[in-house]
């Protein structure tokens, strides 16, 4: 907590919990509010600091809306609090969800409400509204910013939150809700990232195939794919093979993998040097491939019937 990176975005955090300046926090991308919760939680920040607690208590109060998602606002006027419900969006609503169970609040009621909106629309249960717009269009990942067809990117960071839910305190509707969000991901070969494209798209975003750190807000990589679904127990899946060798061909001689996203420039301050071997991706490569390898060999361990 007193070194950097840490540091320096706690320096930067307003006395009244918010970073760069008032409102939901979605912008500036990278600076705003809601993105250093993302990054501190990724970082390994304490979640008991009152610095962090006062931020967490922020973001309850400007970017979670009466629908209980967290929804993002960047039209006119910027600092509209709190986000109308049609604003919420699968990849802000799972990160800032994953971010607050992390550091500390699974049993608060206004996480709870988060969880129950994330289940909810990915399901398509008839209490959700969904947007005409940028917002989220429809249930199984539907989203205006994908020209409202299923969003991988969303889809990925939906789950990301749901793992960090606890097993024991996992709706019946959570539970479906995972189910419903690992077959879609695993519909397609994850490896390739061939998930739906809209606005004419032909070809997957290059951004799927650079391995970064920290997690911008909305952009996935197909490592980040493979840690949702270890993380829910997935990772034993024959379909999720063509990503573990992919990951394995991303790690250099030395047994690294190189920061190929850093986001250098655009943060409060610079985690790593674009393009050199990252122990931050590294750590992450490693955790998810160890857990693929787990659930692989407790597989096999199982006396056969």
């Amino acid at each position: 907590m007193e070194a950097d990176p840490i540091a320096s975005i706690l320096a930067a955090q307003h006395p009244c919990g918010y970073w760069d300046h008032p409102g939901p926090g979605y912008t500036p991308k990278f600076r705003g509010t809601a993105w250093q919760l993302m990054f501190l939680d990724q970082l390994g920040a304490d979640g008991n600091d009152p610095r962090i607690r006062v931020a967490c208590e922020y973001v309850f109060d400007h970017t979670q809306t009466k629908s209980g998602g967290f929804g993002y606002w960047s039209g006119a006027p910027a600092r509209i609090t709190p986000p109308p419900p049609l604003a919420v969006l699968h990849c802000l609503n799972g990160n800032v969800l994953r971010a607050l169970l992390g550091l500390g609040w699974a049993d608060d009621q206004r996480v709870q409400r988060a969880i129950e909106w994330e289940a909810r629309a990915i399901v398509g249960d008839p209490s959700i509204r969904y947007s005409r717009g940028r917002g989220t269009t429809g249930p199984g990942f539907g989203c205006g910013s994908n020209d409202g067809q299923p969003c991988a990117w969303g889809a990925i960071k939906a789950l990301l939150g749901l793992a960090r839910v606890p097993t024991e305190l996992r709706s019946p509707l959570v539970q479906q809700a995972i189910e419903h969000g690992a077959e879609f991901l695993l519909s397609r070969d994850p490896a390739t990232a061939a998930y739906p494209m809209g606005f004419g798209n032909t070809q997957p975003s290059r951004f799927w195939f650079k391995l970064g750190f920290p997690s911008g807000g909305f952009v996935a990589d197909v490592l980040q794919n493979l840690e949702a679904l270890a993380e829910l127990g997935y990772a034993a899946d024959e379909r999720l093979e063509p990503v573990l060798e992919w990951g394995l061909s991303k790690q250099d001689s030395q047994g690294r993998w190189t920061n190929e996203l850093a986001y250098n420039g655009k943060m409060w301050v610079d985690i790593e040097p674009q393009g050199s071997p990252s122990k931050w991706v590294t750590l992450r490569a490693c955790r998810a491939l160890k857990l693929a390898h787990t659930q692989r060999m407790s597989l096999r361990s199982r006396p056969s019937r």
